[in-house]
């Protein structure tokens, strides 16, 4: 059996090495028909076609962001190491970031194509999570990301946290956009101008889900420490702070039957089928197509406006 597979993606050829390694052991019925040869698990080839196919709905949301990249090289149930700089052995051809950190700089991967998705790929980066701001004003997030993480496994609660946060953003004229995260929850994403740093739209989400949950305490906490929680569902605005990450829409979770972190319709809510891992690399390409957030992010909001509707929201 051939161990390397070479495919073109545009101006560049990729190679695919040990393409019948399994990175996603599932034991017993993997929900795929095995007459086709998926093996007892799924590939590394699984996982590379996925990210071929889902390439042009992906793309827009990595390109000029910095990457943390989640690679599980001997495949989910083995190490995994979380990467932030770019190893000298990469590509000349894949685009850097230098980025400052305390101390120094990071030099991250940035995907800006398809033959770059591809080599993460085959890098075994299972899961993509990107900045909220781009390489061309890295201070300065585009993207608010609002996390609602419940205490258990139960999406209801995830379902109507998800309408109650949406509800309050509409109160203050903001878009806002739904992602299953392909593990518990949901992700709640508003587009930003990109004329706020950091520190003013982490403070501006924390106002926000302080509103919420205290009109809603026996439900919703911002409690940062899971004692403190209880059974309530977790409203997490932490990603929002310089350096932080969040997983990348059509991002591979590390998880049995690899779900996919999907962007979603407000009115798939509706659907009582709908959770958070409802689509797997098998499914979300035929998810991409339906675009769900055409037109969405495309407006940036500043916060000055919402920030007055809601301090007149709170008395």
């Amino acid at each position: 059996m051939n161990d390397v597979r070479t495919v073109r993606a545009g101006r560049r050829t990729v190679e695919l090495h040990r393409p019948q390694k399994v990175l996603f052991p599932v034991p017993g019925d993997t929900g795929r028909n095995k007459g086709e040869g998926s093996g007892p698990g799924l590939t590394k080839a699984d996982l590379f076609d996925y990210y071929r196919s889902v390439a042009p709905f992906m793309l827009p949301h990595l390109r000029d962001r910095p990457l943390m990249l989640e690679r599980h090289p001997d495949g989910v149930e083995g190490p995994r190491f979380m990467q932030k700089d770019t190893p000298d052995h990469y590509p000349d051809w894949i685009t850097r970031a230098e980025v400052a950190k305390q101390d120094g700089t990071v030099t991250h991967t940035v995907c800006d194509d398809t033959a770059t998705l591809l080599f993460l790929a085959d890098q075994a980066c299972v899961t993509l999570h990107r900045w909220l701001s781009r390489t061309g004003r890295i201070d300065r997030p585009d993207r608010l990301v609002f996390d609602l993480d419940p205490a258990e496994d139960d999406f209801a609660t995830v379902r109507d946290a998800a309408r109650l946060l949406g509800e309050l953003l509409d109160q203050m004229n903001l878009p806002s956009a739904l992602m299953t995260t392909g593990s518990r929850g949901l992700h709640v994403i508003v587009p930003l101008n990109g004329h706020h740093d950091f520190d003013d739209a982490r403070a501006f989400a924390k106002d926000v889900a302080d509103t919420l949950a205290e009109a809603h305490p026996e439900r919703l906490t911002t409690a940062p420490r899971k004692k403190d929680r209880g059974d309530r569902l977790y409203l997490d605005v932490q990603r929002n702070g310089y350096a932080q990450t969040a997983v990348a829409p059509f991002s591979v979770r590390a998880a049995p039957g690899a779900p996919v972190a999907v962007p979603i319709a407000w009115e798939q809510l509706d659907d009582p089928a709908v959770h958070a891992r409802s689509w797997t690399i098998d499914t979300a390409v035929e998810q991409a197509r339906t675009e769900p957030w055409a037109g969405v992010l495309r407006s940036g909001r500043a916060l000055g406006p919402a920030r007055r509707k809601l301090r007149a929201l709170r008395g």
